[in-house]
């Protein structure tokens, strides 16, 4: 009985002595304290995480009162009326903001460069001016600069108005162009990210869901339309509530464009093709294309620089098909008392955003 209490007691002086050396192994992985060469005992401090918000993110700061400094996020929210004051670190800063500022040539906007840092300042801020502000540092070399992409950084900022849920626009009635092979966005964006939006057809009145997947929303741009198709043809407008009277947005005319990108597609001919001395003519040149898209004419003829002519140029919208909308762009040539020197080929060149197109026609004697 001895023998066997005897051995219990070794065993467990064996365990004890083991469970103390893992728990001596134990601290010094932990490693609170460790010593340096020469004997000195140092206190061992965790790791600081590290910053994961991106490189850009130190560069954008907003000063407020009385020196205090603040970095924005991706998204800020701010009271109109009050003077905002954004800098950005670096000695060649680049700056975008709101287009308006510079369409309308707003003296409320200033920049100033500095050795240290760029800064904008924006006076009476309204819901206006809602919308993405970023700056970045200007790379050169030599003479060629660039954008530094990985040193810049974006804030959408909101100027939050309880009267205007909605940015202002300076068009009452705007035009939306649908197109098969692009989304469409009806821009009836707010200055309150937590206004409730939806989308509405006029006539006949309905709400479209915007369901995640064909229709979206997205508060910085407005509705987008995935695949638009002739069935969104019509006048809309959008609908903003937070905690008041629900507020309109302004009206946006939705048409379905049948023609695709490219250069112009051009016809010219004369009226009439056959004359004779002094007769008058009309050289007509029609170029069928994109509603919103530009087109200028440049013409060439038998007495140029010797013959006095007269061109008007015009355009309108029209209907073609079913549902399908389009823009005619003519250019009329006129030219009265006809000639010898007039008789021969009329050049006709359109040129709009995406190419030209040349054409000719000739004009004879009867």
């Amino acid at each position: 009985m001895k023998l066997w209490v005897g051995l219990c007691l070794a065993l467990l002086w064996v365990e004890l002595q083991h469970g103390a050396c893992q728990q001596v192994k134990r601290r010094k992985d932990i490693g609170e304290n460790r010593i340096r060469p020469g004997g000195k005992r140092v206190k061992v401090r965790p790791a600081k995480p590290k910053d994961g918000g991106g490189k850009g993110q130190s560069l954008l700061t907003q000063v407020l009162d009385k020196g205090r400094f603040l970095r924005p996020g991706p998204i800020s929210t701010l009271a109109p009326g009050r003077n905002m004051e954004l800098r950005c670190k670096g000695n060649s800063i680049g700056w975008s903001y709101p287009s308006h500022l510079d369409t309308f040539n707003d003296s409320r906007l200033s920049i100033k460069p500095s050795d240290k840092y760029g800064q904008l300042i924006l006076t009476s801020p309204s819901a206006a001016d809602t919308g993405p502000y970023s700056c970045w540092v200007i790379v050169c070399d030599g003479s060629e600069c660039e954008r530094d992409h990985e040193r810049t950084y974006v804030s959408y900022i909101y100027f939050t108005d309880k009267d205007n849920l909605f940015v202002p626009s300076a068009i009452h009635f705007e035009i939306v162009y649908l197109r098969p092979d692009r989304p469409a966005v009806v821009p009836c964006r707010v200055t309150d990210p937590r206004a409730k939006v939806s989308l509405h057809r006029e006539v006949p009145p309905e709400e479209i869901a915007a369901n995640g997947t064909q229709v979206t929303y997205d508060p910085t741009k407005g509705f987008v339309l995935q695949n638009p198709s002739p069935e969104y043809r019509g006048v809309f407008y959008c609908k903003a509530v937070t905690k008041g009277t629900p507020q309109i947005s302004t009206k946006y005319q939705l048409l379905y464009v049948e023609v695709p990108s490219g250069p112009p597609f051009v016809g010219l001919e004369a009226s009439p093709e056959s004359v004779g001395g002094g007769d008058n003519v009309n050289v007509t040149c029609s170029v069928l294309g994109e509603p919103e898209v530009d087109v200028s004419f440049t013409w060439s003829y038998p007495g140029q620089g010797r013959r006095p002519v007269q061109t008007q140029t015009s355009w309108r919208l029209v209907n073609r098909g079913m549902s399908h909308t389009t823009r005619i762009s003519q250019s009329v040539l006129t030219l009265e008392d006809m000639e010898t020197i007039d008789f021969g080929n009329y050049i006709c060149k359109a040129k709009n955003q995406n190419g030209e197109t040349i054409v000719t026609t000739s004009i004879v004697s009867n």
